[in-house]
């Protein structure tokens, strides 16, 4: 029985992992456990997710046995029912967990990555996960146990719905009439219909039919001819009316209503086309973004954590280093949102090394808007910006050589390499380095700071997790 057990938290433990993973930037998964009431508490993280949180959980599951919550009674719960457990706001993880009558208690963790634009979604998966464990627990003996990984594996879209779900219930209650997954799909098959070849923009609005009343249009169609939403092809044509611009598109769930200006009712859903990609947002707030078919929980925007970190350390004025990153992140983000490749080389010397480049008579003061905007487009000139700590550009089209090192990654082309080689050449500098195809790798002293390490792959068969306990005196 229990190698049974075992093989129904690793099937579901492999699903959600794989399944947050497309969502999300590749995520570790965890679980903490206890199959009945007075069971030692068991962890499987075989990924170490929680590696640091030790002094937390120790106080959580260790040192008290509140936990175990001793007035709650699983005996009086239907087979299948599950009481939640919410999250438990540990720094950098999403958390959820349940109780039933076939599992006493689990948590579930994965990360929680910086550029998220909501946690809403991946705390749902979280919590089907929760609901799918306690279903194969409860049904140990059926051979079939591993079709929950293959639901979590491609539940991103229910993910998406189940959120949207529970706040539209608390923004408006129960009595709504737009179906969210017909929404969804027409969502993912706009944003992949072309018109003359070129991606949709604008601003598509779903709007409960009782809320229209309360919208200012400027142009209504006629009630028997409005444009089917499941007509793509059609609501493509439509948005041209609305790209670059204030207006909306309006659809009751059904049909294209019309186009409109000015605040949207509540709980309205609102699909941002941007090209070949878009973002999801309920009620203005952000939700996910969509591209290539499916929904993923980034901004699209990198977050440049290290650089800040990098930033912080440099003991200078706080407020030169403040301003100095939202300089970078602008250019960055900019980069980003116009599809293009470069290099920023960020000095933090007293004095700026000399850089083969174009260099300027006088530097450009960064604080200043229109500077600012010039350095954005001098960004595309083949080569590196060289910002110095001053908050100046000191020159641009910049050629950074140096010699071999370590770690160079030929697949990533020269822009990245050279940068590699160039940081390690020099101290008190660093590179951000962005892709036209949008990633964004920071680099200091030769090693790329945002590189990611590729986990083994688990096996399909797990021995019985340790206790907690266990766990703790075997970490390092």
């Amino acid at each position: 029985m229990e190698s049974v057990q075992n093989q129904c938290i690793f099937h579901v433990f492999d699903g959600l992992r794989e399944g947050l993973s497309h969502f999300s930037p590749p995520s570790r998964v965890a679980l903490i456990y206890a199959v009945h009431p007075d069971d030692p508490v068991r962890i499987y993280d075989p990924q170490l997710l929680l590696h640091e949180h030790e002094p937390k959980l120790k106080e959580l599951y260790l040192d008290s046995d509140a936990w175990r919550n001793p007035e709650f009674d699983a005996n009086w719960m239907k087979r299948f029912e599950v009481h939640h457990e919410g999250n438990l706001q540990l720094a950098g993880l999403i958390s959820f967990g349940g109780r039933s009558r076939s599992i006493a208690y689990q948590m579930w963790f994965t990360e929680h990555h910086p550029d998220m634009c909501s946690t809403g979604p991946t705390e749902r998966w979280l919590e089907h996960a929760v609901w799918l464990l306690s279903q194969d627990m409860a049904n140990a003996e059926v051979p079939c146990i591993g079709t929950s990984g293959y639901v979590l594996r491609e539940y991103a879209t229910h993910a998406v719905r189940d959120y949207i779900v529970d706040e539209r219930i608390n923004l408006i209650g129960w009595d709504t009439h737009i179906r969210v997954y017909p929404t969804l799909d027409a969502v993912l098959g706009i944003s992949e219909t072309f018109e003359e070849g070129v991606w949709p923009r604008g601003v598509l609005v779903f709007v409960e039919p009782s809320a229209v009343s309360d919208i200012r249009f400027i142009a209504r169609f006629p009630t028997l001819e409005r444009p089917q939403l499941k007509n793509y092809k059609h609501v493509r044509k439509l948005l041209l009316s609305v790209e670059n611009s204030e207006r909306r598109l309006i659809s009751d769930g059904k049909n294209i209503i019309g186009i409109a200006i000015g605040p949207m009712p509540r709980g309205c859903i609102i699909a941002d086309f941007r090209g070949g990609h878009g973002f999801l947002r309920l009620n203005g707030d952000l939700i996910c973004s969509f591209f290539d078919g499916r929904f993923h929980s980034s901004t699209r925007r990198a977050k440049l954590v290290q650089v800040e970190e990098a930033l912080l350390e440099w003991g200078e004025d706080s407020d030169n280093g403040t301003t100095l990153f939202k300089i970078i992140a602008n250019i960055v983000h900019n980069a980003q949102e116009q599809r293009h490749g470069c290099t920023l080389v960020i000095d933090l010397n007293p004095e700026p090394i000399q850089i083969s480049g174009q260099h300027l008579e006088h530097p450009l003061d960064m604080r200043q808007e229109h500077l600012l905007e010039l350095a954005k487009s001098l960004a595309r000139v083949d080569g590196a910006l060289h910002i110095g700590g001053d908050l100046h550009l000191h020159s641009f089209a910049c050629l950074l050589d140096g010699y071999a090192v370590p770690g160079e990654d030929r697949s990533r082309g020269a822009r990245y390499n050279s940068a590699l080689r160039f940081t390690n050449l020099h101290d008190h500098l660093m590179a951000v380095v962005v892709s036209a195809d949008r990633p964004v790798s920071v680099i200091q002293g030769g090693v790329e700071l945002t590189a990611r390490c590729e986990w083994k792959p688990l096996y399909g068969y797990v021995t019985t997790p340790p206790t907690l306990e266990t766990y703790f005196n075997r970490s390092p």
